[in-house]
C-alpha cells in the first residue's frame, strides 16, 4: 500500500529531514510512526499527503507516485488527520463538515446524503450532525476530524498525533475507534509519542531517528531495544520494563500491556508455568 524508495527531503534553507529511507507498509496493517521531534515524521507525513515532494527517491501509495499525483488524487487515496482538530474543521455544522470532502469529489443528493451519515455513524456522531463543532468538546471534534477523513473513503488513515490534549479516557475512546477501523480493512500509519497506545494499539512500529530509519518491526521487538530507543529519547512503556527480566529468564512470555501482564501471572497461578518463579515471595 505504502512505498518508501530511497527517499530524501531537503528544505530551502538547506536543512536535510530525511535521508536515504526506505520501507513498504502493507495493505491492511497498523503501522507506528515513533521517534523524537526533529526526527522527519511530519516531514513524511507531508510527502505521503502530497504537500511535499521527495527531493531524492519517491513514495507510491497504492501504486501511485506522490511527486506526480495532484493533491485531490492523493486525498482519495490517503486521509489525513491533524494533531489539532481545529485546524481541520471550519464550517458551522458537523453534517457540512462530514459533506465538505465529498462534495468536491463530485458527490451530490442521496450518495452524499448517505456518504455523511455512514461516516457519523462510523464515529458515533449520528446525534450530532446539525450541531456547530465548536459546540462540543476536544474528543468529539478529533470525532468530527475523523468522519470527514472516513467520508472521502480513503485506503489509508494517517493520523497525526490524535490523542494529543485528551484525557485517558478520551485518548483509549479515539485509539479504540481507530482499532475498530483497521479491523474494517483501513491500513493504519500513527505518529505518537505515547508509547503506551503504540503498544496497544499498534501491530508495527518504525522508528526515525535524525532522517533516518532506526528501527523497523513487531513493536514488541521494537521496544527490547532500549539502546536505540534512549538515543531517541524514547521510552518504552512500564509494564514491558516491568516484564523484561522476567522474560529474559524465560518465565514470561513477551507482554505489551497490562492486561497481557495479567493474564501471564494468572497463568502461572494457575500452574501452566511455576508461580513460585514468576512471583517474588
Amino acid at each position: 500500500m505504502i512505498r518508501a524508495e530511497n527517499v530524501e527531503f531537503t528544505y530551502p534553507n538547506g536543512f536535510q529531514a530525511l535521508r536515504d529511507l526506505s520501507f513498504h507498509i502493507r495493505s491492511g496493517e497498523f503501522v507506528a510512526l515513533i521517534g523524537q521531534n526533529g526526527a522527519g515524521k511530519t516531514t513524511l507525513l507531508k510527502l505521503l499527503n502530497g504537500l511535499l515532494k521527495p527531493t531524492a527517491g519517491r513514495i507510491l501509495i497504492g501504486g501511485l507516485d506522490t511527486a506526480r499525483a495532484r493533491v485531490a488524487e492523493l486525498a482519495r487515496k490517503v486521509g489525513f488527520l491533524f494533531q489539532n482538530p481545529d485546524h481541520q474543521i471550519f464550517l458551522p455544522t458537523v453534517r457540512e463538515e462530514l459533506a465538505f470532502g465529498p462534495k468536491n469529489l463530485g458527490l451530490k443528493g442521496a450518495a452524499l446524503e448517505d456518504r455523511v451519515a455512514e461516516a457519523a455513524a462510523a464515529v458515533g456522531l449520528t446525534p450530532y450532525l446539525d450541531v456547530n463543532p465548536r459546540q462540543l468538546s476536544k474528543g468529539q471534534r478529533q470525532r468530527v476530524a475523523l468522519a470527514s477523513v472516513l467520508a472521502m473513503q480513503p485506503e489509508v488513515l494517517v493520523l497525526d498525533e490524535p490523542t494529543t490534549g485528551q484525557d485517558y479516557r478520551e485518548a483509549l475512546e479515539i485509539m479504540r475507534l481507530v482499532k475498530k477501523l483497521h479491523q474494517q480493512g483501513h491500513t493504519v500509519l500513527l505518529v505518537s509519542h505515547d508509547m503506551e497506545m503504540v503498544a496497544r494499539f499498534a501491530g508495527r512500529a518504525l522508528v526515525l531517528g535524525e532522517g533516518r530509519l532506526l528501527l523497523d518491526g513487531p513493536v514488541a521487538t521494537v521496544f527490547a531495544r532500549e539502546d536505540i530507543l534512549a538515543a531517541t529519547g524514547l521510552v518504552p512503556p512500564q509494564v514491558i520494563q516491568l516484564a523484561r527480566p522476567y522474560q529474559e529468564q524465560g518465565l514470561l512470555r513477551p507482554v505489551l500491556t497490562v492486561e497481557e501482564l495479567y493474564a501471564e501471572i494468572i497463568a502461572a497461578l494457575r500452574g501452566e508455568v511455576d508461580a513460585r518463579q514468576v512471583l517474588p515471595a
